[in-house]
This record gives structure tokens, sequence and C-alpha cells, in this order.
């Protein structure tokens, strides 16, 4: 646990916990190793809800032997239930366990139905406007955190839930240029447009949520993209919001969930290296330029033309996407299957897999460091020396 800070606490749902959220990334990237990790150090940890049957062999054998769509969606919730049940586990009662849920996924409501039921704390959804969350949720006790851009977005899911008598338990305020991964914005060229600025964010929506009658106080606000050193979550919190969000430098972790080689890639990628394109959801994505996302890069215009308005069937049967560019033949959208790519990722195929990161330096540099190291060195500004032959975990 830290406790030598200055900084005030991240205060959800009655919980007390550090101001540092550790973010959602999938497929598997964040399970229960690295959620139940950070949660037990006092903060939240986050399970990415979306196919974590990679990490079960005996879910990976039944979707071999009946690779349907029902099977494999199954085996999916599967995955969820043990994921959170092991991190709760690892987590000893510290710190909140929350699944990150993403609206642009076919499934998303059997996701939050899942989390409610098994012991989740909070449920946190990007990738689309979040508005039904309050009807999905209903009858839980549980926390509600959307991930949006900007205050207009904000406004209009405060006052649709007000309708709905719920209130977020905080809001995520995710900046487009910053973040790594799917990104908050329509088009590409909007990224760094002044309206998704941490301040003005936080300004705006305060005055909305004061307009609305409701007390800031009440509703965290927590800033995610580009927060990489204990001066930025400083200048973060001195901007006005109550708590930080990172996913890059988490998912380098030695608790992290994904294959070491993963972690190398991430942690090797130079400024250069790290590329925006438009993905198979339609939204743009922040992502590492490796063998297989700089042949489809070299290629894609060739691609677009060759299958852009082709209708395909989900190579994977799983039909993860509400909106899949390449399964429903949208030409404008990316045309791969991106469960494949991600798992390949998580599994460390370096040549074939897609690894999503953040712009940012890490805060470690190339080094691969524990939980506690990152949460210490981002409360105190203290990096404590290296222990050697700390236990790594990884998938096998």
């Amino acid at each position: 646990m830290i406790s030598n800070s200055s900084f005030p606490p991240l205060k959800i749902r009655g919980r007390t916990l550090l101001p540092i959220v550790q973010g959602g990334m999938g497929v598997g990237v964040s399970a229960h190793r690295l959620a139940g990790s950070v949660a037990r150090e006092g903060a939240l940890g986050t399970i990415a809800s979306i196919d974590l049957r990679h990490h079960h062999s005996d879910l990976i054998e039944m979707c071999k032997a009946k690779p349907d769509r029902e099977t494999l969606e199954q085996a999916n919730l599967i995955a969820l239930e043990r994921e959170i049940r092991a991190a709760k586990a690892l987590a000893e009662e510290r710190g909140m366990i929350a699944v990150n849920v993403m609206k642009a996924v076919r499934a998303h409501a059997d996701y939050v139905r899942t989390a409610c039921e098994h012991g989740a704390d909070a449920i946190v959804m990007g990738a689309g406007l979040p508005l039904d969350l309050p009807d999905l949720t209903q009858g839980h006790e549980i926390a509600l955190i959307p991930i949006l851009s900007d205050s207009r977005g904000i406004a209009l899911v405060l006052k649709k839930w007000m309708k709905k008598n719920r209130l977020p338990d905080a809001i995520v305020i995710e900046h487009p240029a910053l973040a790594g991964g799917h990104l908050g914005v329509t088009d590409l060229a909007d990224m760094n447009d002044a309206r998704f600025g941490f301040a003005r964010v936080i300004e705006e929506t305060t005055q909305t949520i004061e307009s609305l009658g409701l007390s800031r106080a009440d509703i965290p606000l927590i800033v995610a993209g580009g927060i990489n050193s204990h001066e930025a979550v400083r200048a973060c919190l001195a901007a006005g919001a109550n708590g930080v969000q990172l996913g890059t430098p988490f998912a380098v972790t030695q608790e992290g969930d994904a294959h070491p080689n993963f972690k190398r890639v991430l942690a090797d990628a130079t400024p250069e290296d790290i590329v925006e394109f438009v993905s198979v959801t339609g939204l743009p994505a922040r992502a590492v330029r490796t063998p297989w996302l700089d042949r489809y890069l070299r290629n894609e215009a060739r691609i677009r033309n060759k299958i852009g308005l082709v209708k395909n069937a989900c190579p994977t049967a799983l039909e993860c996407l509400s909106v899949c560019g390449l399964r429903d033949g949208i030409e404008k959208f990316g045309h791969f299957c991106i469960d494949t790519r991600l798992a390949a990722a998580l599994r460390g195929d370096v040549n074939n897999g897609l690894f999503f990161r953040g712009r940012e330096a890490l805060p470690f540099g190339r080094a691969i460091r524990s939980v506690h190291d990152l949460l210490e060195l981002l409360m105190t500004g203290v990096a404590r020396p290296a222990v050697e032959n700390r236990c790594a975990y990884a998938l096998s």
C-alpha cells in the first residue's frame, strides 16, 4: 500500500482510493492479475471484458470443438466471471475492481450483466455513449463510470441519466490526442481540437454540473491520456481533476497479463514507431507500427479499393462488434479482423499482432517494473531501485 503521498484520495461510491486508475486494455491485456494487483495497492484496477477466453485453455478447446458464435460468446462470459473472481481474491478486499465494457461491442449488455452478477465493483464504459448503462444495471449496487472526451458528451450523459434517477459515480475524461487504443473522435483530424483540453473540459463540466443543480463533489472527474509521471499527476490534480487514468504504463508492468513480448514491443517503441489509423470500428486508433500494421498501412488504399464495399463472413465467427468494417463492407472503416490481431499481440506474436499503445514516454523507460513500483513513483516521485529476480506474470 502507498501511504506517503500528499495527494488527496479519489472517492468513488463510498470507497477511498489512490487517485490512480488503471485503464482497461483488451484483448486480455488487463485481466485478473493486473487488475487485482492494482486494487491490492488501494487503487482502481480494471478488467477489459472483451474476449477473455484467450486466458483459459479449456475455453479455447471448447471453442475449437464448436466454433460458433453462441459457444464463443458463452466462453467469454465464463472467462469474465472467472477473471472477476480471481481479481477480487488477489485484491484481498482492497481498492476496487472495475470491468471495462465497450459500447461498440455487440454483446455489451451481456458483459455488463455478468459483471454485475459476479461481484465487480464498477462498470467503466466507453467506445460510444453509454446512455443505457443505468437501465442495464438497474437493481445492482455497482459504480457506473462513463468514458467521454468533451463537455458536450458529458452534458448529454448527465441529462439522460438524471431522467433515469442515476448519476455517474465518476467520469473518465479521455484526451484523443494522448490516449492509446481506440480514440474518442470520429475523425483523425479532430484529435487535437481545443475542446478536448483537460482544463477546458473540467471547467465546462463543472459549470454543467452546477447548472443542473448537482454538486461537483459528488461526481469525481478522472483525466486519461499522456500521464506518465508524478509531476503529470500533480498537474492534473491541481487543474481540478480528482484522479488520473493510465493504460500503457500498467500494460508493461510485471503483473500485466500479456506475454513478455507484448511488453517489450510497447516499452521499446520510439515516438516514430507509434501511428494513428482507422480501426474496423470506424474510430481512430493508436498503436505501434509492428510488421503486420506496417504491411496493412502500406496496402490500406489497395485493400479499400478491392474489398472496401464487400461484405464478408466474420473470420472468427464471434462477430464481436456491432459494426465492423471488414464484416459489413464499410469502405471508410478499417478492413482486418481486430480480434485476431489483438489476440496475436496478447500471445506475443510480434509479426502478426496489433499492439495498442499511448504516445507518452513510459515512467521507467524501457524497464519492466512492478505495479507497486509504478504506483509509488506516480504518487511520491520516488523510484525505488529495481529488485532482481522479481516474479513476472505472463500468459503461458
